[in-house]
């Protein structure tokens, strides 16, 4: 009787687990793309895993995907984003937007005949499923142009956008292919980003780093705000949160410099969730590591910046000639949502985001991408070296470690040419206190190697071009920097570092603040070019070396002012030092490095302000418009100004820097590092 039971069970037992069997093998090799749109593949044919990794398409509108834990909704065929349900929300993005007005990939582009500043939304014409099985669902949503759409204000580009869903993963991966085709027209580009509107009654807080974060105002509250002297800039008088009141909000106050900006997003209190964007790689961005760019602002909206034209203008448009072909891969990104119990662990929710940060840039570059265009691991490449500087100046006898030098890799190109590449792929790593550095995961292709150090003048590029292919080592060795040098330092005013933060930076005025900047980064805050009319009413900076002291006396921007009824005139700084003995028939050298400048020209005259011609001049120079995007730099300039002998006197000399350009207040120049030198020794 026991036997027979046993017999029974055991039985029973092999008949359930052939019918698992068989119900798997249904789902994998079953085509149902259209019979059955409804596609389930179970995460764990035990029953131990509740979640599913589920794929419906019946909706020719619309595809949804459901891994348990995130629910997305993408449109068919264009690819936006227009719902994301988690941890019980419905929709984390804004409904009551256009389902096109949510989640979505734009390009700002110009037409060589005069058709500036478009904006083209990506939207696909064909939906494909690349992937699905029981771990991983990845969707193409494309879009096609071709010379007949020639003149109909289309961007002319082929875009493919694909989306990324894994079993037990809190979010979801996004990239796209951009690409043109040989002989096609003319066309440049100024901005490409993705783009996430949320839902305004839930997510009110804002983080951006450890050190900025905060309660955000609404865009109603912007709307019944003051306009400042800029649509972006609002002075907050009438809002929601009685918090706000009096402060000003601007989204460029908000933006990182590209080596910082890894993570960031918005908290929703009721319920406690996170909406995070991670860029684990910025081998995709533009212009290099210290290129600055939007995170998030008032929307409440989350930006994945690709590239644009923000603290640099127009040079750093990506231009193609006529019939230039191109392809580029923007992302993955991950957009990741987190959840805590309580509110009182809401700051728990931007340390885990911090976490998963760390293990997505451990992951990249990842081995899951099904794209032939996104090389994994064992197809890139590494480079290594020492990079040291010799400035016989400095020591006459040995090399100096070029300790925390930023090293990369980019296109081709002079020294310097990287923070204005937009095209190709950048690859920067920053070396340690001996200057030793390591360059891992480089996509294959021709480089040149460049780099800069903190606390040295100038530009470093290496002459050899280094070709990187599939599982290379490019081992180079110890390679050695010279600065511009031409003579002794006589005197030097700032720190060799590409901004303007060590220099004056004043207090904002008490009724134009953001209380976010008050203790650190100040120059953030908005309205500081005023401040410099307000200090220097009755005449223009003057420095005296030996006296003055540049992070008191040295003003972070030469602006312009307006004096007797006269508005935004050009000014002219004086530096005032003495000289012992000068060598008449010698060649002194004025070492000047710019962070940024905005239609700018800066002229130099020695010890005559009314020299004509005027010793040097820069020229027209700069669009960065960093004076009013509150950016401390824009792209670096740096000038080699020699000056004859019989230009210095025995005793006192001054210097006239001059910015001579007027009109707006926003018209300037940042100072990044000056120096005089005296005529070589050997």
């Amino acid at each position: 009787m026991e036997n027979a039971k046993y017999l029974r069970r055991q039985w029973g037992s092999l008949v359930g687990f052939l019918g698992v069997i068989l119900l798997v093998y249904f789902l994998l090799t079953t085509d149902c793309t259209e019979k059955t749109p409804l596609r389930r593949v179970l995460a764990n044919v035990n029953g131990q895993e509740t979640h599913e990794l589920k794929l419906d398409t019946h909706d020719r509108l619309q595809v949804v995907v459901d891994n348990g834990l995130v629910q997305v909704t993408l449109s068919r065929p264009a690819g936006d984003v227009v719902g994301i349900k988690y941890n019980g929300v419905d929709n984390l993005l804004e409904a009551r937007n256009e389902r096109d007005n949510r989640g979505y990939w734009d390009v700002v582009w110009n037409e060589p005949d005069g058709h500036d500043g478009l904006v083209g939304r990506i939207a696909g014409t064909h939906f494909t499923i690349i992937k699905e099985n029981k771990d991983q669902i990845e969707l193409s949503f494309t879009q096609t142009w071709n010379l007949s759409l020639r003149g109909k204000q289309i961007v002319p580009l082929n875009v493919e956008r694909r989306y990324i869903f894994q079993r037990g993963i809190s979010g979801y991966y996004s990239y796209a292919v951009f690409e043109r085709l040989k002989g096609w027209p003319e066309v440049s580009f100024g901005q490409i980003r993705a783009v996430y509107k949320l839902r305004v009654d839930k997510f009110r807080y804002m983080a951006l780093s450890d050190d900025k974060q905060r309660i955000m105002p609404t865009q109603e509250d912007r709307e019944k705000g003051q306009a400042l002297a800029y649509p972006e800039a609002v002075l907050l008088t009438n809002t929601s949160n009685p918090e706000l009141m009096g402060e000003v909000d601007d989204k460029y106050q908000y933006s990182l410099e590209g080596k910082d900006n890894k993570v960031h997003g918005w908290i929703s209190a009721d319920p406690p969730v996170g909406f995070w964007i991670i860029t684990p790689s910025n081998e995709f961005r533009s212009a290099g590591p210290i290129k600055q760019e939007l995170t998030s602002h008032v929307g409440p909206t989350v930006l994945s910046m690709f590239m644009s034209t923000h603290y640099a203008g127009e040079e750093l448009n990506m231009k193609f000639e006529d019939g230039e072909p191109w392809k580029k891969v923007f992302g993955p990104i991950f957009v990741y949502l987190n959840s805590v119990s309580t509110k009182k662990d809401l700051q728990k929710l931007w340390a885990d985001a911090k976490d998963q940060m760390l293990r997505e840039v451990e992951s990249w570059p990842y081995n899951f991408i099904q794209s032939e265009d996104f090389p994994t691991a064992s197809q890139r490449g590494t480079v290594v070296g020492q990079l040291v500087v010799r400035d016989r100046y400095m020591n006459e006898r040995s090399l100096e470690w070029a300790e925390s030098a930023y090293v990369g890799l980019a296109a081709p190109g002079e020294a310097g040419s990287w923070q204005r590449e937009t095209k190709g792929y950048q690859f920067w790593t920053q070396a340690d206190k001996e200057g030793r550095f390591q360059i891992k995961n480089v996509r294959p292709g021709d480089y040149n190697l460049y780099a800069w150090v903190p606390g040295v003048v100038g530009d470093y590029k290496n002459n050899t071009q280094i070709t990187i292919k599939a599982g290379s080592e490019v081992k180079l060795g110890l390679i050695v920097y010279r600065p511009p040098r031409n003579g002794p330092t006589l005197w030097e005013i700032g720190i060799p570092d590409r901004t303007a933060a060590e220099f004056y930076i004043p207090d904002p005025k008490p009724t134009l603040t953001n209380r976010l900047y008050n203790n650190s980064e100040k120059f953030r805050q908005y309205g500081l070019w005023d401040r410099y009319g307000d200090l220097y009413q009755d005449q223009d900076l003057i420095y005296t070396i030996n006296v003055s002291d540049y992070r008191k006396d040295w003003f972070y921007a030469q602006v312009t002012r307006s004096t007797n009824n006269r508005a935004n005139e050009g000014t002219t700084w004086q530096i005032k030092f003495e000289i012992e003995n000068v060598n008449k028939n010698g060649i002194y050298t004025l070492q000047l490095a710019l962070a940024s400048a905005n239609f700018a020209e800066l002229q130099v005259r020695f010890n005559d302000p009314n020299a004509q011609p005027v010793h040097f001049s820069t020229g027209l120079i700069g669009r960065d418009n960093a004076i009013a995007r509150h950016g401390i730099h824009g792209l670096y300039r740096f000038y080699s100004i020699k000056a004859s002998g019989n230009l210095f006197q025995e005793g006192n000399n001054t210097i006239y820097l001059t910015q001579s350009r007027g009109g707006t207040v926003f018209q300037g120049v940042m100072y990044d590092y000056l120096r005089l030198e005296g005529p070589p020794q050997w």
